[in-house]
C-alpha cells in the first residue's frame, strides 16, 4: 500500500469512527510523516475499544515524543488521556483542526476569526464579513473566551519552513536543488507546488508532511488556549 492510499484509507476509517479499520490501517504502517493523523485516529479507535488500539497507541506515543514536532507532545498526552493514563486539564471542543488551521494560516495581521467553543464551528474574518454583507443574521458572537474564541491569523512563516525542512530530507540532490531554487523569493509556494507535480512520489510525501505539521501546530495552539480537539463523530 503506497502512502497516498494509506492516507485515504485512514481518513475514511477515522471519519466513520471505525475502530477496527483504523487499527488495520495503522498495523500495516505508521509513517513518521503522518503521526498526527495516526494519533488522532487512534484516539477514536481507543474510544471504540478496538482490539489492538492500545498497543498501537503506545507505539504512536513513543514516536511522537521521539519526533518532537509542534503539537506532538500535546497529541501524545491526548492518547494518554484516551488510555486512562493521564489527565490534561484541557476542555474538549469538537473542532475540525484542518478548518481551524486554515484560519490560523491566513495572512499575519488580518482580522481575527472566531471559534464557537460549543459546536466547534470556525468562522474566518472574511466569511463573517461576507455573511454580514449578505444580511445573514446567525453570525458568531464577539470573542469572550467562554463561548467564542478569537483566532488570530499567524501567517505563512511556519509553512515556508516546512518546505525548507522537507527539501533537506530528500535523497535526490538534483530534485532538492531545483526545489531550493523554487522557494527563493516571492511566489515561493506556487513555484514549489508546480514543480512538485513533476515527481508524484515526492509530492505525496510533501503533502503528508505538510498536512501533519499544519495539524500539529493547530493542536498546539488549541492546547495553549486551554482546549483539545475531540471527534465530531461522538
Amino acid at each position: 500500500m503506497d502512502l497516498q492510499e494509506w492516507r485515504k484509507r485512514l481518513r475514511i476509517a477515522t471519519h466513520r469512527a471505525d475502530g477496527p479499520a483504523i487499527v488495520g490501517v495503522l498495523s500495516a504502517k505508521l509513517p513518521d510523516e503522518c503521526l498526527q493523523a495516526a494519533g488522532a485516529a487512534l484516539v477514536v479507535a481507543l474510544g471504540r475499544e478496538a482490539p489492538g488500539a492500545l498497543e498501537l497507541a503506545e507505539r504512536c506515543c513513543a514516536a511522537l515524543h521521539a519526533r518532537g514536532d509542534s503539537g506532538d507532545d500535546e497529541l501524545a498526552t491526548e492518547l494518554d488521556v484516551a488510555m486512562d493514563r493521564a489527565l490534561d486539564g484541557l476542555a474538549p471542543v469538537p473542532v475540525d483542526v484542518e478548518e481551524l488551521g486554515q484560519v490560523l494560516g491566513e495572512s499575519f495581521g488580518a482580522d481575527a476569526g472566531v471559534l464557537d467553543l460549543e459546536t466547534g464551528e470556525v468562522w474566518s474574518a472574511g466569511v463573517i464579513e461576507n455573511a454580514r454583507d449578505a444580511g445573514i443574521e446567525e453570525l458568531p458572537g464577539e470573542p469572550d473566551g467562554e463561548c467564542w474564541l478569537a483566532v488570530w491569523p499567524e501567517g505563512s512563516d511556519d509553512a515556508y519552513r516546512d518546505m525548507a525542512d522537507f527539501i533537506a530530507t530528500l535523497d535526490d540532490p538534483a530534485i532538492a536543488d531545483r526545489l531550493s531554487i523554487a522557494i527563493d523569493g516571492k511566489g515561493a509556494f506556487r513555484r514549489f507546488r508546480d514543480l512538485l507535480d513533476r515527481w508524484p512520489d515526492v509530492a505525496t510525501r510533501w503533502y503528508a508532511l505538510s498536512d501533519d505539521r499544519h495539524i500539529g501546530r493547530t493542536r498546539a495552539w488549541l492546547a495553549d488556549a486551554g482546549y483539545r480537539p475531540v471527534s465530531r463523530t461522538g
